[in-house]
């Protein structure tokens, strides 16, 4: 598994470990008592390490290269996913992908942004950087849940909208635009989850929500820090600041009323453990379409609007 920088001392306690663990195999030494020790000591450091992350640790573990992807979730979270594909003029953007699912029994649209693990899965997920086409097609499957009354479920891991100039000659800004205006209006559930990277408009485009939820070593923001970095100070090596100035972490984003709340995550991280993230990953689905599935399509919609009307403040 991939280690990240900070992650390092845990690493050099696990080595010494399994050095210890081999002597013991190979001389018959009962050492016992000092793995023992030194297991100890790295649980308490783990515990610590990861209780108290700033927001630039959090963005490495957000864009880890093993994070589970939406796939991922849906293989452990649904039943009987049929993927729906294309936006009904000729293209299937396939950094965005969705279709009708069950968890636990109940029947969701589910849809999300994809990421791969390789190269290859990454080009064919254009790095989870949607295209307008994606944008059109997620939509269009919002619009049919909306019209046959089940409940939406949108599992988001994306750096941004795709910025090439294909993305620009087909309408962006417009399509993402769109997605705000209309999932505004939808009169079902909708429930949105921020996996991993949660990064500006390429992230809204599937996040108008009655609830979003972020991960706890997630990060939901206007701008990437290296961006915000690159524009206050023109460097971008300066993201770690802007990461901080940003308040792109769940704690900070419940205080501010951008989401309704944090998801925990197995200790390291959701890649450390696919099966228990999405056990709680689904807990939460769950109680907020139980929640939601006793109020009426206007009440769903009202609320929905309201929720977004009063975000942020006016100073005059």
């Amino acid at each position: 598994m991939t280690v990240l920088d900070f992650e390092k001392p845990i690493t050099e306690i696990q080595e010494k470990i399994d050095e210890l663990k081999k002597i013991s195999l190979e001389s018959g030494m009962d050492l016992n008592k000092e793995i023992e020790t030194f297991e100890q000591q790295a649980e308490d450091y783990k515990k610590e390490l990861y209780a108290n992350l700033k927001p630039s640790q959090k963005l490495q573990i957000a864009r880890h290269p093993e994070r589970p992807n939406f796939l991922d979730y849906v293989d452990l979270m649904c039943e009987d996913f049929i993927e729906l594909h294309g936006d009904r003029t000729g293209c299937d953007d396939r950094a965005i992908i969705g279709g009708l699912a069950k968890i636990d029994g109940r029947t969701v649209m589910i849809t999300g942004t994809m990421k791969g693990k390789s190269t290859k899965e990454n080009l064919e997920y254009n790095f989870g950087m949607p295209q307008p086409q994606g944008y059109r097609k997620a939509l269009r499957l919002f619009k049919h849940a909306d019209k046959f009354n089940i409940p939406i479920v949108t599992i988001i891991d994306t750096p941004g909208a795709y910025p090439g100039i294909s993305a620009e000659e087909t309408n962006q800004g417009g399509a993402i635009a769109v997605n705000l205006r209309e999932m505004a209006k939808l009169k079902v559930p909708v429930v949105a989850v921020i996996s991993g990277e949660g990064c500006s408009g390429g992230a809204l485009g599937l996040a108008v929500a009655n609830r979003v939820y972020l991960l706890e070593h997630a990060y939901y923001t206007v701008i990437s820090p290296e961006g915000c970095a690159s524009i206050l100070w023109r460097d971008a090596s300066k993201a770690a600041e802007a990461a901080e100035a940003l308040k792109i972490t769940a704690p900070d984003l419940l205080k501010f009323g951008i989401i309704d709340g944090e998801i925990k995550e197995p200790l390291g991280g959701a890649h450390h453990d696919y099966k228990a993230m999405t056990e709680e990953l689904k807990k939460t689905i769950i109680s907020s379409l139980d929640e939601l599935s006793g109020m009426s399509g206007e009440e769903l919609k009202k609320s929905r609007y309201e929720k977004f009307r009063k975000m942020g403040a006016f100073l005059e």
